[in-house]
């Protein structure tokens, strides 16, 4: 159906990014849906085999493509993450994983019927999650910060470490059973370990010099440094397989700690990088899979094997890593379930498949199903568990979207407290103590300190929070704030107040094509709202029945009511602004700030709530 190489790219891309698209609208794991479809363009209609129709292309573009995806997930490993976490996160990476070496090698000698070689192989191979799989599910979970830093730090640590215990073992193997492997072939492995770490310590050290010194220009920094990863991962990869992912795993977090003033621009577009490869890499290598290896997956020892690796290995691996540590039980529970696999298994399971077969290891053919029956189980078991088993256990975060309000006066605190009366999450934030008197009074959270700051990520759990309010009374910062967050919080949920004086003709021009949404009716300025709630005005509830409508509620109201925002029965809620209209519907509550003179038709309208 589809010949050329051109249409195999555009089908992965739409492929990809559709069912990335299609798991945000639904909300479920991006990975299933990413997996199913690989499977249903590949074995399943064999519309296209990505592994035959690249040829010698396929498995460079995996490995590339799985190092810089790594090294992305690498960039978020910031020290002061884990503060307070370091012991546990230290003995998951170290013991937890050796355990679950062991343990998982055990259970495919003895359950899967694999030989003591391969078992040992693919043993350290399983130990990995992997950035590929646990980042969209914490982003899908929302999960409070001690269990997912702990899930992130072991996904993106842990990754390359599967790979190098499984070469690991390979030469431990070989050293065993074949003659002509020495003892040197061992400290080489090991001094290849060694320079892959070196290696990309000193590319990180190098580019964060370079940048600091201003030595690179400001539109040339994310370019270099994609250079630099896939030559850092090259060259340690030539030096011996498997190391490069070591190598760039090490640069990221080299520079992820330096604190790079610009690293956050690139950290965003090398998010956007790794969301369209994840996308990408998950369609090609679940396409490439033949139908002989997916009614493999169904062979008894291999799906009695997937139910210890979920039910045993897996968590007695972390109760035992975890002993004595800050955790407590429900987190042991939550981090001890979580450990879907990915990209890294399927792709070096693949390369140990052939190495195996060739080398005559009894049971090497059944790796790659093994694999990719242990990658599909976990990635869906825990895709569609992770968020149920994290509220049951009281470690996701809760409730209604919340709202972020830059800027502490007398309206921001005042919408603050309606917010808060209608069980949604707020939180008011400013440098200043002084401005923040009035939210501490009334007992609404607040957070003092700069919301553009580095610093504040490390402070301020911005996980439950959806949207975010610029209500300062400088129009120029609200834009810069709403601008700024553009990545991390999205447009549509970016708002600032109305500027002052929008028909004037002056330098801060600029804020009109930039920022956020603007918030209410041209003239809600920051010295207008706050005059009206010094004035007396009110902030009143209206509910919406099928005998009074918005339309109704619109004729009703006097000409100096502001509709604030607009409250549905799930839960969701939205500000009105000047650029696109809302369309509330029976059942809905219309918050408004209302002068002090129409209080006293508020009992007669709460009498259309009763129809």
């Amino acid at each position: 159906m589809f010949d050329s190489i051109l249409s195999h790219l555009m089908l992965i891309g739409v492929l990809g990014i559709g069912s990335q698209w299609f798991a945000w609208r639904f909300r479920m794991p991006a990975i299933v849906v990413m997996s199913v479809a690989g499977l249903l363009i590949g074995p399943i209609f064999g519309w296209m085999n990505p592994a035959e129709d690249f040829g010698s292309l396929f498995n460079p573009i995996i490995s590339v493509a799985v190092a810089i995806i790594l090294f992305e997930g690498s960039l978020n490993l910031d020290y002061r993450e884990i503060k307070g976490l370091g012991k546990s996160v230290y003995r998951i990476i170290t013991l937890g994983a050796l355990l679950a070496w062991i343990l998982g090698s055990l259970t495919a000698f003895f359950i899967a019927g694999l030989s003591w070689a391969v078992s040992f192989v693919i043993g350290g191979l399983f130990i990995v999650t992997g950035p590929t799989v646990i980042l969209p599910l914490l982003r899908q979970a929302k999960l409070k910060a001690r269990p997912a830093a702990i899930l992130k730090w072991e996904g993106v640590v842990v990754d390359p470490l599967g790979a190098l215990l499984a070469v690991f073992a390979f030469e431990i193997i070989q050293f065993l059973m074949l003659e002509s492997v020495t003892i040197e072939a061992l400290v080489l492995f090991f001094l290849a370990s060694l320079f892959a770490v070196a290696l990309g310590l000193g590319c990180g050290r190098g580019i964060g010099w370079m940048f600091e010194n201003g030595f690179v220009p400001e539109f040339l920094k994310s370019p270099i440094v994609f250079t630099v990863v896939i030559a850092c991962f090259a060259v340690a990869d030539e030096v011996m397989h498997e190391t490069g992912l070591l190598a760039v795993t090490a640069m990221g977090m080299t520079l992820a700690n330096m604190h790079i003033a610009s690293l956050s621009d690139m950290r965003h577009f090398k998010e956007n990088i790794s969301v369209l490869l994840i996308s990408g890499i998950f369609i090609m290598i679940t396409a490439s899979l033949d139908r002989e290896t997916l009614l493999q997956v169904f062979d008894p020892n291999i799906l009695a094997y997937v139910i210890l690796m979920l039910f045993v290995v897996r968590p007695l691996s972390i109760w035992l890593s975890t002993i004595n540590t800050e955790l407590s039980f429900k987190e042991k529970a939550l981090v001890g379930w979580i450990a879907p696999r990915g990209i890294v298994a399927l792709t070096v399971a693949n390369y140990f498949a052939n190495v195996l077969e060739e080398a005559g290891y009894p049971g090497a053919s059944i790796v790659t199903p093994l694999t990719f029956a242990l990658v599909f189980a976990t990635v869906c078991a825990h895709g569609f568990t992770i968020g149920p088993l994290a509220r049951k256990l009281g470690l996701s975060l809760e409730g209604n979207p919340g709202v972020i309000i830059v800027g502490g006066s007398s309206f921001t605190t005042s919408l603050a407290k309606a917010l808060k009366d209608m069980d949604i999450p707020v939180l008011i934030t400013d440098t200043s103590f002084e401005q923040l008197f009035n939210a501490r009074k009334v007992g609404i959270p607040y957070y003092r300190g700069e919301i553009l700051s580095e610093q504040t990520e490390y402070y301020l759990d911005m996980t439950p929070y959806e949207k975010l309010i610029a209500a300062t009374d400088r129009d120029s910062y609200n834009s810069l704030v709403c601008t700024t967050l553009v990545p991390e919080i999205g447009r549509n949920d970016l708002f600032q107040l109305s500027w002052h004086d929008p028909d004037r003709d002056h330098p801060d021009d600029l804020v009109r094509r930039v920022g956020g949404r603007v918030l209410f009716e041209k003239g809600a300025t920051f010295a207008e709202l706050n005059r009206k709630v010094e004035e007396g005005y009110d902030f009143v509830r209206t509910k919406l029945t099928k005998q009074y409508g918005y339309k109704k509620f619109l004729q009703e109201i006097e000409d100096d009511t502001l509709p604030l925002f607009n409250f549905k029965p799930t839960g969701r809620f939205d500000f009105f602004t000047s650029e696109a209209p809302l369309k509330p519907e029976a059942g809905d509550t219309i918050v408004s700030l209302v002068p002090p003179d129409e209080k006293i038709v508020e009992p007669e309208r709460k009498n259309h709530t009763d129809e």
